[in-house]
């Protein structure tokens, strides 16, 4: 068996099972590497999770680049069965260790390929259709993520595990997302906040990150895809019992419980 897909089967197991993960006997060597491994692994959880919707971008804060000590984003999948709606009531113990980050949600309302590259923020932001506010859901399933390296954790998604969505805002009546304030609440309290600016500047560049970096390996964005563009804050650890509640300032709020 090749490494790419010994890496992918052994990222598989440890996520079906809910056990954390160890280093990889053979870890991929690069970042190139890592997504190389990724895709297999998509190919994997694709009967488990459902179809791919989507992706998330990691890293797109300096906040979350110096938790996770990587200075660029990060892409991961998203899938059909990881997708809910605000007020959604998901069990803490289908994770090994669940958090939550506050995010601006795009959803495509055309197709972005990879012929049309190089992609700019003002390119990809006509692209859209609407917007939503986001709570990512993030597992941190790993024995000590901190050892495990850039190119296995882009592997196995960047800590993905899905994501909650409040109701979609048009594109045409979003406010400056620039501005946008994001707050994020743990069982009533108020324990970060961050705007939109920290995502790249604004979370378009976010966007157009994604669309370039698909486009290099000759893959596209498709109408009716979901791209979570990075959070405003840094990751929330949470413990069974506890209520999210995000507030984006002009596009709404997203709630979920973790019993």
């Amino acid at each position: 068996m090749d490494k790419i897909l010994e890496a992918a089967k052994a990222i598989a197991l440890a996520r079906r099972n809910h056990a954390p993960l160890a280093a990889l006997n053979v870890p991929p060597d690069d970042e190139a590497e890592g997504y190389q491994v990724q895709r297999a692994l998509h190919d994997l959880l694709l009967p488990h999770v459902g179809p791919l919707v989507g992706y998330k971008i990691g890293c797109t804060s300096q906040v979350m680049q110096e938790y996770i000590g990587i200075p660029h984003p990060c892409g991961g999948g998203v899938f059909q069965k990881g997708v809910h709606d605000s007020g959604v009531k998901l069990a803490a113990s289908d994770f090994v260790r669940v958090g939550v980050e506050c995010e601006i949600a795009v959803r495509l309302k055309r197709n972005l390929a990879a012929g049309e590259a190089p992609f700019t923020a003002e390119w990809v932001g006509e692209a859209v259709e609407a917007y939503h506010p986001a709570i990512e859901i993030v597992d941190d399933r790993y024995v000590k993520w901190q050892t495990m390296g850039a190119p296995t954790l882009i592997a196995d998604d960047f800590f993905a595990a899905g994501c909650v969505l409040g109701p979609a805002v048009p594109r045409s009546s979003v406010p400056d997302l620039k501005a946008v304030k994001g707050r994020a609440l743990v069982n009533g309290e108020e324990v970060s906040h961050g705007t939109g600016a920290d995502v790249l500047g604004h979370p378009h560049n976010a966007l157009a990150w994604l669309a370039n970096h698909l486009a290099a390996e000759g893959k596209g964005l498709h109408a009716g895809q979901l791209v979570l563009t990075g959070s405003l804050v840094k990751t929330l650890w949470l413990k069974a019992g506890d209520k999210v509640r995000m507030e984006l300032d002009g596009l709404g709020v997203v709630e979920a419980e973790f019993t």
